[in-house]
């Protein structure tokens, strides 16, 4: 029996304090590079582990992370409260109606993204030798959980460099994000019916297996029908009731990712799996407010994920396990299968070659996800700790160099002065309406002249449409609602300001008060990007402030023209 004593409770603290603070303190400094914070979670892991202070001062590295079983157990399961919060999280922010929506492609490419990197690592895995086998797993199994963890990109990875990138909001944004979601989705289901084969092995009977694979589609089909609707409801009656905000969703969502992880538990398949489909759920209700999510999302990200991260750096020796020619093995499979996979799916959804490109760029990077799922395959046996420590390297690589990539192909755009389509009549200095719908609507009869022969009501439709698919709102008071129209010869944007400011359920909770109108031709599908680019370089935080503040659409527009100048000798400095 191991009884928690005050010298446990002593080192716990110390532990999580050490860990924490150095993650928290080196993400933000990799955070100002460009980089993922993921990154500096695991090199505060290797410092303390086995690999760099255990080889300084292994009494130091013992005292500080005993192997007392009670002492592992305490941190171990903050650890993995983190991991389990952390795919709440993840389901929570993917965005599964708007991927449905666009489904007609989106699925096209995702079904491309799932099956031709399985083909690309699953024949050369079968070939590696016995010694990176786990000791539970067969060369099958182990081809089947490699290949499987090689179809997995990152999605809050990739979500963060369209965000620096300032593309998220474009339709390319939309498709590479729908995807990613199908995806995600499609292959946890594809690893949960792989965990029923490794079941078998282990002695689950084939009927056991039948159940565990029909159960675990069952309870996805349910969680994402039926079952979000059901949490709608009764965070609706919630709020009726007046529970106090945002602690009552809150405790409502986790109780949600608890249950569905129990439920997940039952049918046989592992605990994450739940909490993902759970966020998934809870993430589609209307009445979940962004700042919930955003406190939730603040509260997971910058407290437990760290220290799951950071664990895994304390548990494995990553220079005694790492293999230089089985880590370029892995990065080689993963990029090119991962990268062959979105091309293709690019090019027969009909994207142009460079927009393709983009999309595969986009899908490099493993993240998060993938060491997670390496995890699991290194705790049923399948895998050694040799192939784990290659895939945590191949993730965080990709995950570095997905940015500078696609940031590359961006600079293959011909830029083009956006504010030569906003002259001075297409400025509304003072919106009257109060909503986002009446205000797309109010801009669109403005532009009734502008947009000849082309019908108003279609045009307002279009873009009516395209912000039910994914709010165009972005962070600091702005929103760039936009479509792209058949026979529009040039592009054509409109600029509006609410001066009481709007609520437009953006990521931040603030206010829209600065609305983009952005229209373009179908055929000129590189404008979008090049607008909604140059509009996110111009509007810095000082421009911003004068164009509110500038009485006159001739000022405001003076203020927009000298801010675009600015941006420009800033990129030549």
């Amino acid at each position: 029996m191991h009884l928690m004593t005050e010298t446990h409770i002593l080192i716990f603290l110390l532990q999580v304090a050490l860990l924490l603070g150095f993650a928290r303190a080196l993400g933000e400094v990799f955070r100002r590079f460009g980089q993922p914070s993921i990154t500096a979670e695991i090199l505060v892991g290797i410092f303390f582990g086995p690999t760099i202070l255990g080889r300084i001062s292994p009494e130091a590295q013992e005292w500080l992370f005993p192997k007392d079983e009670a002492q592992v157990k305490m941190l171990g399961t903050m650890a993995w409260m983190g991991i389990l919060l952390f795919l709440l999280k993840a389901g929570l922010e993917t965005n599964f109606a708007t991927a449905w929506r666009q489904r007609h492609h989106a699925m096209r490419l995702s079904l491309c993204d799932l099956t031709i990197p399985m083909v690309i690592a699953f024949i050369p895995c079968l070939f590696l030798p016995e010694i990176y086998m786990g000791e539970d797993g067969s060369p099958v199994m182990f081809a089947l959980f490699v290949s499987v963890i090689m179809t997995i990109s990152a999605l809050p990875v990739t979500a963060r460099v369209l965000q620096d990138l300032k593309i998220y909001r474009t339709d390319l944004g939309l498709l590479i994000m729908s995807a990613l979601t199908i995806n995600d989705v499609a292959g946890w289901i594809v690893f949960a019916i792989i965990l029923g084969f490794v079941n078998e092995e282990m002695g689950m009977t084939p009927v056991d297996m039948i159940f565990v694979v029909g159960a675990t589609l069952v309870f996805a089909t349910f969680c994402l029908s039926l079952g979000s609707k059901w949490f709608n409801k009764v965070l609706g009656v919630m709020q009726d009731w007046k529970v106090p905000e945002p602690s009552g969703s809150l405790s409502l969502v986790v109780v949600t990712g608890l249950l569905c992880g129990a439920a997940t538990t039952w049918i046989g398949i592992h605990a994450l799996f739940g909490f993902f489909i759970g966020g998934i759920m809870a993430g589609e209700a209307v009445n979940l407010s962004q700042r919930t999510r955003h406190v939730f999302s603040q509260l997971v990200q910058a407290i437990l994920v760290p220290l799951f991260f950071a664990a895994i750096g304390l548990k494995l020796d990553f220079l005694e396990n790492f293999d230089f020619m089985l880590v370029l093995f892995i990065l080689g499979i993963g990029i090119v299968g991962r990268y062959l996979a979105a091309y293709v799916g690019g090019r027969l959804i009909g994207q142009p070659s460079l927009h393709s490109r983009l999309i595969a760029d986009a899908h490099i990077p493993g993240g998060e996800m993938q060491i997670i799922i390496g995890m699991l395959a290194l705790e049923y046996g399948v895998i050694t700790e040799t192939v784990y420590v290659a895939i945590v390297f191949g993730a965080i690589f990709t995950s570095v160099i997905s940015g500078p990539l696609m940031e590359r192909l961006l600079r293959q755009i011909e830029k083009i002065d956006w504010l030569a389509f906003l002259p001075v009549d297409h400025v509304l200095p003072d919106l009257q309406s109060r909503n986002p719908e009446d205000v797309i609507r109010e801009i669109c009869l403005h532009a009734g002249e502008a947009l000849e022969p082309h019908d108003l009501e279609a045009v307002t439709q279009a873009v009516l449409h395209r912000e039910g698919e994914m709010s165009t709102a972005l962070e600091d008071c702005m929103a760039v609602p936009h479509a792209r129209l058949e026979g529009l010869a040039r592009p054509v944007v409109f600029f509006g300001r609410s001066i009481q400011g709007i609520d437009w359920n953006s990521a931040d909770g603030r206010s829209v008060r600065l609305i983009f109108l952005i229209l373009t031709p179908k055929d000129q599908p590189d404008a979008q990007i090049q607008i909604l680019q140059g509009i996110a370089k111009t509007l810095r935080a000082e421009v911003r402030n004068k164009v509110c503040e500038a009485p006159t659409g001739t000022e405001i527009l003076e203020q927009l023209r000298a801010g675009s100048i600015e941006s420009a000798k800033r990129k030549k400095h």
